[in-house]
């Protein structure tokens, strides 16, 4: 199994917690966003998206963090990240898909960049852009559990799931963005809860080898 990714890569950051809480090995493929690397010729034949993560396993060439992650869970099933009961796992995906698909789109490295080159928008106002997707998504999700009673540590038991996989990389980049996160005294008590697992310290972007400053 192949990974290609890079350290500040939120989307990386899901597969590479969800490959270490499955004890999965892989080889790790760098891919330096910010000097251009995944737009090589070589890299859009595998990902012609050309963005990170892809992964590589056997004769399958997965793209898409939300799917890699299902696809973990359906081929290397334990220990399992969805809960056995129907509504829960749409609970679990909800959850997961309010920071995949409303929250990173909207702040991720191509979207500010385009800001910043083609409409010419200066750091401050890029900042505030980011800030406010950022905060929307996670008022809505500490009310999200909120409404749903924890039973455990992590977002929805006592065992992190798919929910925590990416809950974490999106409080890592806001806090990398300056934003406060101590309105959303759940979410932090379940990143706090996260970190102290060896998994999510493995997988954290500063202890990667391709890891700067």
């Amino acid at each position: 199994m192949k990974l290609f990714t890079y350290f500040r890569s939120s989307a990386a950051y899901r597969v590479r917690i969800a490959l270490a809480l499955k004890g999965i090995d892989h080889e790790a493929v760098y891919v330096h966003l910010r000097r251009g690397d995944q737009q090589a010729a070589d890299y859009a034949a595998i990902n012609p998206m050309r963005l990170i993560p892809t992964l590589i396993d056997g004769p399958n060439v997965l793209t898409q963090s939300m799917a890699i992650l299902e696809y973990l869970e359906e081929t290397r099933p334990e220990p399992p990240l969805l809960p056995a009961d129907p509504a829960e796992r749409a609970r679990v995906r909800a959850f997961a898909q309010t920071v995949v698909a409303d929250i990173h789109p909207l702040n991720n490295l191509r979207v500010l960049k385009y800001l910043k080159d083609e409409f010419r928008i200066g750091e401050e106002r890029r900042g505030r852009w980011y800030a406010h997707w950022v905060v929307q998504g996670l008022e809505a999700l500490e009310r999200t559990l909120a409404r749903h009673p924890r039973q455990g540590r992590f977002c929805f038991g006592d065992a992190p799931g798919m929910a925590d996989v990416c809950l974490v990389p999106q409080i890592h980049n806001a806090r990398r963005y300056d934003v406060d996160v101590t309105p959303y005294p759940t979410l932090t008590a379940i990143e706090e809860a996260c970190l102290a697992l060896p998994a999510f310290d493995t997988a954290a972007p500063k202890n990667q080898p391709d890891a700067e400053d």
